[in-house]
């Protein structure tokens, strides 16, 4: 019976790590489908670098804006069938951008996207602790990791490397088509919540409500958590503000490139793998101050480096800024996990994904507009004045904390 029970909870392990991992590839290969094309819109609809950025920033926008009450939701109607209506919802939303009429319409669509999409990250990682448990949860979140990053690469690459033969319609149709497939596989393997979270969901609906609320309370009263949310709002938005503007920077003067080489800039995103774990593992050794620190400058120097005019050298910049931004994520979210009481865990991971969102959708518009305004170098003076100023706001808020948070 024992050899029993341990084979299915492997299996079960085994579905679950797939589970994730699917729905991880088709959230991120959608949410940031349009970045590489951004240059292909803005030629079809007469618009300038920062009306264009809509594309990406009111899908990350939505994200932000329902990722909140979606995790809240799920605490009255299950985890799971959250993740399953997200996943097959802003894949069917993806098959409809192609077909949009006008640009307008194309946005409204990202927003909706947007929402739809927020059910997987404010979700997963509760969903996984319940099912696993906390001695079993480790390796399925690095599926559910590795199925984001991949997904953001992979959208971005496909979309990109098919804008030349097919158009941002047809880009967009086959990410559509892609997430699509994961979705379903989501679908058919993800288990079923455990019975004491279906349990849990029979509380009255009231103490449901004040138990959320309660967290939430909490995740905003302590100034080391204010101090992540700050990284994660500046430091994401200065990331998706370079990479918005990255397309018009590559295919321009002086680099000159087509819009597939172009888009394969976004292959930096694999070190971001190396870098978070590498940063996960140097806290133990020097500290989550100092390595947040540290990981910040090295993302404020590798904005600067892609300011020159060698190709080689805007790559090695690239890829120096996204290895530092990926290890001050990682750094920063788990200090908000870690310095959040148990009651409140969940409502901090659901604000720390908010500031993360908002960054994107709000930093990446306005750093648009820089470039668009002022072109590149100014972009980088931008990036690297937030990432002065999450540096400083981590540096005053944890001073304010126990010694033990640093």
């Amino acid at each position: 019976m024992a050899a029993q029970d341990s084979a299915g909870r492997a299996v079960s392990a085994r579905r679950v790590t797939v589970a994730v991992a699917a729905a991880g590839i088709c959230s991120f290969s959608l949410l940031y489908a349009p970045q590489p094309l951004l240059p292909q819109l803005a030629a079809e609809f007469g618009l300038d670098p920062g009306a264009a950025s809509l594309a990406v920033s009111m899908g990350t926008g939505g994200l932000a804006a329902a990722v909140v009450p979606i995790a809240a939701l799920s605490e009255i109607v299950g985890k799971r069938p959250v993740i399953v209506v997200s996943v097959l919802a802003s894949a069917l939303l993806g098959l409809l951008l192609p077909l949009a009429p006008s640009y307008e319409v194309l946005l409204v669509l990202r927003v909706l996207q947007g929402v739809a999409i927020a059910g997987f990250p404010g979700v997963a990682a509760a969903y996984l602790t319940e099912l696993l448990g906390r001695a079993g949860v480790a390796g399925a979140v690095g599926a559910m990791v590795a199925g984001n990053t991949v997904g953001g690469m992979l959208g971005r690459l496909v979309a990109g490397g098919v804008t030349e033969p097919l158009g941002w319609h047809g880009a967009l149709a086959v990410v559509g088509g892609i997430g699509l497939l994961c979705a379903l596989l989501t679908v058919a393997v993800l288990p079923r919540s455990p019975r004491r979270d279906r349990d849990k969901r029979s509380e009255p609906l009231g103490a449901q409500l004040r138990a959320v609320l309660s967290g939430f309370r909490i995740g905003l009263r302590r100034p080391v958590l204010w101090a992540q949310y700050g990284v994660a709002l500046l430091a994401m938005g200065s990331f998706v503000a370079l990479y918005n503007a990255a397309g018009f920077r590559l295919t321009g003067e002086p680099l000159n490139l087509s819009p597939a080489v172009a888009s394969l800039v976004f292959l930096c995103y694999a070190m971001g793998s190396v870098s978070s774990a590498t940063a996960g593992r140097l806290v133990a050794r020097f500290g989550r101050m100092r390595c947040l620190l540290m990981s910040l400058a090295l993302t404020a120097v590798g904005a600067a480096a892609t300011v020159a005019s060698s190709l080689a050298v805007v790559i090695v910049g690239f890829v120096v800024f996204t290895g530092g931004f990926f290890a001050a994520h990682a750094v920063a979210n788990g200090w908000a996990a870690a310095e959040a009481p148990t009651s409140a865990r969940a409502s901090a991971s659901g604000l720390y994904t908010l500031a993360y969102y908002l960054g994107s959708s709000v930093g990446g518009t306005v750093g648009s507009v820089v470039y668009g305004h002022a072109g590149w170098a100014w972009l980088v003076g931008t990036v690297a004045v937030w990432l002065g100023c999450a540096a400083a706001g981590v540096s005053l808020l944890v001073r304010r904390s126990a010694p033990e948070s640093v």
